[in-house]
């Protein structure tokens, strides 16, 4: 918060006619920004205004609110028209820069406030931007409340209750760590409710409570309409192969720590791992999630696409910040092409997907923050080549088909996670028979003998049902022969292998030998 407000003095002082504070928490900001940066500057002036209210002077509690200049267009002349030093605050303004005389008016006060000691400060959850402002709108970001901050909300609401005897709590310094890390992205209205709410529950206040915070904290996440919260429930051992990958993972479980900063290791930033579909990569993210004990995020790209002006590059703002918020987290955005696929033709849609690209990139080149980004994609002809540049991503991986052994993997893994004994299965058999199989395949292969054992009297399936339906199956790297091998071309000497096995890559086979369901 310091160095936020450094930043606001900064501009303020400099005479900076627009500022953009994105904040979800009104109250906090004029509490620990505006105001205290109004009585210094700009003589206790803090003008806040609404459509509803008008002007209020928030330096002087108590004072009444001037409804006469309710309307936005008679608000920017009583900025023009004030005598004296000000700190104009204008809430929820975004609603009307879509009006072209609000925004012709602005950008008349563009001229005029710099050579007056007055700022306007426009305060909305909501980044909108039109056009013309573009370049004259400094935009600052109010960041949820960080630990320091959260313990002193947790601090104010013990001593509350600390002489109510129906009260207990039992947090030891790790617990009141963990709790308070837990909160990490909430606001802090959100933080204090949960934390009153844990105590109210059943009157008491410990690392139970935990659970409860990351509940409140999925709401919160859900509620951007672009990011989802996954439980992690797969684990490195659900992931056949890949050996590569996964002990690149393994050397990184410590790497967040501040022992990890102190050794002089950078943050972990991310990985791309591009190849055939149906391989492994999305279980990649989510097992990366569960080895590291880290919230699993996943990133809609087609959800942060809306209709309004300024919308999409919103939603890509918020998203971002609400990892930030979560962190240390692992953002998973899978299938990363689809997304931005319209980056090379940006006159389609008037350069949007090229704008919400490029503050994705911007942001995988400067974040300071933990969040490790997991992309996946299929096919690497859509990627824009911006993406694939050093410094984006710490490493690209290519996930190739399996081998024979790690099919044999692969299909034990499957047949554990029904219930069934991998060692009563041919497996050398069924791995061999199902050479050019993706893991995805392998999995249909097991379900469907089950499927059959079970509808021909509940009987317990064998072998023989999963090698009928492994040559029942057609493969994708038999309809999509030559994608395949494109992309093994391409990969070849442009990204690291996944498996160690990867370096002598199976060759596909034809479908001679193939019995197909008719």
């Amino acid at each position: 918060m310091d160095g936020l407000y450094r930043e606001l003095e900064t501009l303020v002082r400099a005479h900076y006619p627009l500022i953009y504070l994105v904040s979800y928490e009104e109250s906090r900001a004029e509490r620990e920004l505006l105001i205290p940066v109004a009585k210094r500057w700009r003589a206790g002036n803090c003008l806040a205004w609404t459509c509803t209210k008008g002007f209020v002077n928030l330096c002087k509690p108590g004072s009444k609110p001037d409804p006469s200049a309710a309307d936005p267009l008679v608000a920017l002349d009583r900025v023009s028209q004030h005598k004296g030093p000000a700190l104009f605050v204008l809430k929820d303004f975004h609603a009307f820069m879509g009006d072209v005389q609000v925004v012709r008016r602005l950008r008349d006060l563009v001229f005029e406030l710099p050579q007056t000691p007055k700022n306007i400060v426009i305060l909305s959850p909501i980044l909108r931007i039109p056009p013309e402002l573009e370049k004259d709108i400094t935009v600052l970001d109010h960041m949820p409340p960080n630990l320091e901050e959260l313990g002193k909300i947790l601090d104010r609401i013990l001593a509350e209750v600390k002489d109510n005897p129906n009260v207990k709590v039992s947090l030891t310094p790790e617990a009141r760590e963990r709790l308070l890390r837990a909160a990490l992205g909430l606001t802090s209205t959100e933080a204090e409710n949960i934390f009153a709410k844990a105590i109210v529950r059943d009157g008491k206040l410990g690392e139970d409570d935990i659970s409860l915070i990351l509940e409140e904290k999925k709401q919160i996440i859900r509620k951007t309409g672009v990011l989802e919260y996954f439980e992690a429930e797969e684990g490195m051992e659900d992931v056949g192969g890949l050996d590569v990958v996964k002990d690149w993972l393994q050397k990184r479980l410590d790497a967040f720590s501040e022992e990890a900063r102190r050794y002089g290791l950078p943050i972990p930033r991310g990985v791309l791992l591009l190849g055939v579909p149906g391989c492994g990569k999305s279980l990649v993210a989510k097992a990366a999630s569960k080895l590291w004990r880290m919230p699993l995020l996943r990133l809609d790209i087609g959800r942060v696409f809306g209709s309004l002006v300024g919308e999409s590059e919103q939603k890509m703002r918020q998203s971002i910040r609400t990892a930030e918020a979560v962190a240390p987290c692992v953002l998973w955005i899978d299938e990363i092409e689809k997304g931005f696929a319209g980056t090379r033709a940006g006159e389609l849609d008037s350069g949007v997907t090229a704008r919400v690209f490029g503050t994705f990139l911007t942001w995988m080149q400067e974040k300071k923050s933990p969040v490790f980004v997991i992309a996946t994609a299929n096919d690497i002809s859509s990627l824009p080549p911006e993406m694939l540049r050093k410094g984006r991503f710490d490493e690209i991986f290519f996930v190739d088909l399996p081998t024979e052994p790690e099919r044999r993997e692969i299909l034990a893994i499957h047949l554990r996670k029904r219930g069934r004994d991998p060692s009563k299965f041919d497996l050398d058999l069924l791995a061999r028979e199902s050479a050019g199989f993706t893991g995805a395949e392998l999995e249909e292969a097991v379900v469907n003998a089950l499927f059959d054992a079970f509808h021909d009297g509940r009987r317990e399936v064998t072998t023989e049902d999963i090698l009928r339906n492994i040559r029942q199956i057609v493969p994708l790297s038999t309809t999509m022969r030559e994608e395949i091998e494109s992309l093994r071309e391409w990969a070849r000497t442009r990204a690291r292998p996944a498996s160690s096995a990867a370096a002598r890559p199976e060759p596909i086979p034809g479908l001679r030998g193939r019995r197909l369901a008719v």
